[in-house]
């Protein structure tokens, strides 16, 4: 017994028949990766607690039609009384293929989506790269990047409405 798959040829014609929305992973990628120990061997004679700071953010470009780039920035430093322990900074970037959606859609993809299916690759590489040093493990939280994508959206929106609150005041102070 044979399996038969059926395609569909007519989405490929050059037709211009409307689909529903696509988002999909078409490949997900290392950009840059730096690890640095700079205090080990002697923190392996200290107790291990570490004060732990993680910064984060995402940049994005189109770079076909329907096609984004996203790239997860994501910097994890320790330090041990005033002796850092690691620091650890990973871009991890995905190709996104996103068609037919509106503007803010799209935005709220590549703001959110995109970098929430990024994160456990994050994860996965610093975890890997602290278990190279023999200190023990971090585990990273999980992160609510749809909440992080609209705080920083209503904070947007915050923003241009006192800029645009203190240009009408200029305007009329200035007629």
């Amino acid at each position: 017994m044979t399996d038969q798959v059926e395609t569909n040829t007519d989405a490929t014609d050059g037709s211009e028949e409307q689909q529903g929305p696509q988002f999909a992973i078409q490949k997900i990628y290392v950009k840059d990766i730096s690890f640095e120990a700079p205090n080990l061997p002697e923190l392996f004679n200290e107790e291990y607690k570490p004060q732990v700071k993680m910064e984060m953010n995402s940049q994005s470009r189109q770079v076909a039609d329907d096609h984004f780039e996203v790239i997860l920035n994501v910097t994890l430093s320790a330090e041990i009384e005033d002796k850092v322990a690691f620091l650890a900074e990973v871009q991890q970037a995905g190709l996104f293929f996103i068609k037919n959606f509106n503007e803010e859609q799209t935005h709220q993809l590549i703001g959110a989506a995109a970098p929430e299916s990024l994160y456990p690759y994050v994860r996965e590489a610093i975890s890997g790269l602290i278990g190279k040093t023999g200190l023990p493990a971090i585990q990273l939280a999980p992160v609510n990047f749809m909440g992080l994508y609209m705080e920083r959206l209503n904070q947007v929106q915050q923003e241009q409405k006192e800029g645009s609150a203190s240009e009408t005041a200029e305007n009329s102070t200035t007629h």
